[in-house]
């Protein structure tokens, strides 16, 4: 058996610097998109009105690859159980209870209010951003017209009907991934 000397690392002072990339480029593997090129979507939900609601919107925001979910109000409680995510997502996904969703707008995201109201875009002919906070409102209820003017876009779900806040979210979100690459930025992004 050989026998095994002391590990010998390299002290900090002699390492390479790092290069000068905000993003260390050279130290991740060949073809990995930039963070600044890649898309993403997040979930604003407007005085959401029950944990069944939030839970069913985590399940679709887990199914879908949303970043982060935020939401507003009094209503819901932070602490209640999550009957309907059954797939367990808020341990992955954020959930994140705020004052106003103006406030935490990501960088380069886009706010697009769903809601059913005069003016809105059909979902069909809409082309998504590549980065987007989508919000929608409560279940039993619409959003503010603040809240619709602060955002870029309005969209709707053309319906005879109206859907419940998770059929809804679950409908956005499957028609951005089903457009793939039909942003706005196209193929640029990944």
């Amino acid at each position: 058996m050989l026998a095994k000397g002391p590990v010998q690392t390299p002290q900090i002072d002699k390492l390479p610097p790092l290069p000068q990339s905000p993003y260390n480029r050279p130290l991740f593997p060949e073809g990995t998109p930039l963070v600044a090129d890649k898309r993403y979507s997040c979930i604003g939900l407007y005085n959401p009105k029950s944990p069944e609601n939030v839970g069913s919107v985590m399940r679709a925001a887990g199914c879908y690859g949303v970043a982060s979910v935020f939401y507003t109000g009094k209503r819901y409680e932070r602490a209640a159980d999550f009957v309907t995510d059954t797939k367990r997502v808020h341990y992955d996904i954020p959930l994140i209870g705020i004052d106003d969703l103006k406030k935490i707008l990501p960088l380069n995201c886009v706010p697009v209010a769903v809601e059913l109201v005069d003016g809105a875009r059909p979902l069909p002919e809409y082309t998504h951003p590549d980065r987007a906070l989508y919000i929608f409102g409560p279940e039993d209820g619409s959003l503010d017209k603040e809240i619709r003017d602060w955002c870029e876009d309005v969209v709707y779900i053309p319906t005879t009907g109206c859907m419940n806040l998770a059929a809804t979210v679950n409908v956005v979100l499957y028609d951005r991934m089903a457009k793939g690459l039909n942003t706005r930025s196209g193929p640029k992004f990944r």
